[in-house]
């Protein structure tokens, strides 16, 4: 196993496993959970056994008792000492109660903290196939399976085994014979019960996939509730989510079937040996082979072996419900993760200016689908401004996912001023840009909070200046809690054009060296867009600015338009130049009347649909553009 390498952050006392390592044996992982402990259950075991031993001497002080009432002298000592052992047992009990349940819950803690750190580290394909609420439900409930088996679990098995082999060699010392009988029916039930507990263990890993399958439906609902009642589909996200209750339920069921089993052959266990012990040592003392006080201590050892056959019964429960659990967390830390993105800043920004941005026949394909980028050859003067247009599926947001590291290139390279990206850290890349969604998302908390979010230094000049720039000014000042006024969950709160603005004030607050706009203004009024286009022009004049757009209008005075078709570079240049040389654009530009209805535009849309490797219209690059003609 090799240690999380950002463990600085959040420091772990069990480290996670690699995620091309095999999968470990469950009860190996419990173990590793449990040792940083060790001298905490260590002694709470020995205050157990302690307690063990006051309960296993009382028996033989009876006998004492007994003996000494048929002899006529007194008892008044063995009878002070088995009061005193009867105190003693209690007292140690309680206290071992306490470290324990206070040992478990800072073992839960750990756990949480693990999956936590490491939840939020999965890189981006792993989050776009899971269901979140699959996820959490590992953290919430999962935890609490390994929290009971690696404390109270392992303490009950232990003490369960020493006592027992205790009492074993006591009942042995008092009569042998009596104590075979004892041995023949627990062995015969240990047998089956050895076959009983493997099933809990299944069937707890098959309710916690169910719990995590409810959370997920819940998670899916909740996300989009909106959409949800819009459309009346309350009824059937309902029994989606029963369903996945249903399946929880019926695996509970049958866990708790055999738990229910387990616990009737430990109580019949007892109960038989006492009986056969009965049987037999009534015949002996009937026979004079016994003394009526030794088959009254051997009995009361039989007794007691009820405490330790249950503490070892639910121990073994509890561990094969905690290995089911276990099972569940230990594949979150086989999930690929991003162990690079707590590396330390970069001293101050990178001189020079802006930054040029490169793309040198990046390719790249989602699993199991056409491949996104074809060899994809542009460049992106520092300090200017370039827009992505295309049709959809052109390969516009794969080109952010992949400058952002979200994904990993199949081939080719990606620089920024200069340094291949795939040579930085993730933290260091994702540093030098600040990224606008076409969603927008806004995180819940405050209007400040959210501006903060991505620069947590930033000062209140600072803040001011990107509320005016965003035209968020007005909007803060009419609030009674003014930037502290919250938002709701996903900023619900607000207006899509409100939560758009909020997003990009954010994003120019970081003062990156790149910035990444996805159609930031589908949401804004004529007045705002005309605002947003004035703040990133004086943005492009310290960072290197890349937009994708749909409305061409928004565009049109950009430095570099670059039309993408297919996963190619078909075209680019300026509005003016694109119009008279690209029948793509410049049907993209007639459908949103910014030049008149191009005639030939059935004839147009048939070549672009060739694919990349139709003949371009004169005066175009026309498909895969050659890396020497690229504009620098």
């Amino acid at each position: 196993m090799t240690h999380d390498p950002v463990r600085d952050v959040a420091p772990a006392s069990v480290p996670a496993p690699d995620a091309e390592a095999p999968a470990a044996a469950p009860l190996r992982v419990l173990l590793r959970y449990a040792r940083p402990h060790r001298a905490v259950l260590t002694t709470t075991l020995l205050m157990v056994l302690a307690a063990s031993a006051a309960g296993l001497v009382q028996p033989l002080v009876a006998q004492d008792v007994l003996n000494g009432l048929d002899e006529g002298r007194g008892v008044m000592g063995p009878v002070i000492l088995l009061a005193a052992l009867v105190v003693l047992g209690a007292g140690l009990t309680g206290v071992q109660s306490w470290w324990q349940q206070r040992t478990s819950e800072r073992v839960v803690r750990q756990i949480r903290r693990d999956l936590v750190h490491r939840l939020i580290r999965l890189r981006v394909p792993e989050l776009e196939h899971r269901p979140p609420g699959d996820l959490i439900a590992r953290v919430t409930s999962d935890s609490v399976l390994v929290q009971s088996a690696t404390t109270e679990g392992l303490v009950m098995v232990a003490n369960g085994v020493l006592s027992i082999l205790g009492a074993v060699v006591l009942m042995g010392v008092v009569h042998l014979g009596l104590l075979g009988v004892t041995a023949a029916v627990l062995v015969t039930v240990g047998v089956v019960m050895g076959l009983i507990l493997p099933q809990i263990r299944d069937a707890v890993a098959r309710a916690q996939r169910s719990v995590g399958a409810v959370g997920a439906a819940l998670d899916r609902t909740l996300g989009a509730y909106r959409t949800v009642k819009a459309n009346g589909g309350e009824g059937r996200e309902t029994r989606r989510a029963e369903d996945a209750i249903e399946d929880a339920y019926h695996a509970g069921l049958t866990g708790a079937r055999y738990v229910a089993w387990v616990k009737v052959l430990s109580g019949v266990s007892i109960q038989a040996a006492f009986l056969g012990v009965l049987g037999v040592g009534g015949a002996l003392v009937a026979s004079g082979d016994l003394t009526v006080s030794a088959l009254i201590a051997f009995l009361l050892y039989v007794f007691y072996l009820a405490s330790p056959i249950g503490s070892l019964v639910g121990g073994l429960s509890m561990l094969q419900q905690g290995l089911g659990a276990i099972g569940r967390i230990e594949e979150v830390h086989r999930i690929p993760a991003e162990d690079d993105v707590d590396v330390p800043a970069a001293d101050g920004r990178r001189a020079g200016g802006p930054p040029l941005v490169e793309f040198d026949d990046v390719r790249f394909s989602y699993p199991g689908r056409e491949p996104a980028l074809r060899g994809l050859t542009c460049a992106v003067p520092g300090g200017t401004q370039t827009a992505l247009v295309g049709l959809s599926g052109a390969g516009k947001t794969t080109l952010f996912a992949l400058l952002q590291r979200f994904h990993e290139l199949d081939s080719g390279a990606i620089r920024i001023g200069g340094v291949d990206i795939a040579t930085l850290p993730r933290a260091e890349v994702r540093r030098r840009i600040a990224y606008v969604e076409q969603e927008s998302p806004v995180m819940a908390g405050t209007i400040e909070d959210n501006l903060r979010y991505a620069a947590p230094d930033a000062s209140a000049e600072d803040i001011d200046e990107v509320l005016r720039a965003t035209r968020l000014s007005s909007l803060v000042t009419r609030q009674p809690e003014g930037l502290r006024t919250e938002v709701g969950n996903r900023g619900v709160t607000l207006s899509g054009g409100e939560r758009q603005r909020l997003a990009i004030a954010r994003a120019l607050l970081r003062r990156p060296e790149v910035l990444l706009l996805d159609e930031v203004t589908a949401q804004l009024d004529a007045n705002n867009e005309r605002a947003l286009r004035s703040a990133v022009d004086q943005a492009s004049q310290r960072c290197t600015v890349i937009l994708i757009a749909h409305r061409l209008s928004t565009v049109l005075e950009a430095d570099q338009i670059v039309v993408l078709e297919q996963g190619r570079v078909r075209a680019r240049g300026s509005h003016a130049e694109l119009v008279a040389s690209d029948g793509l654009y410049r049907e993209l530009a007639a459908s949103q009347m910014l030049v008149p209805e191009v005639e030939d535009a059935p004839a147009v849309t048939a070549a672009h649909a060739a694919g990349p490797t139709a003949p371009a219209p004169a005066g175009s690059s026309g498909g895969r553009e050659d890396p020497a003609s690229t504009v620098r």
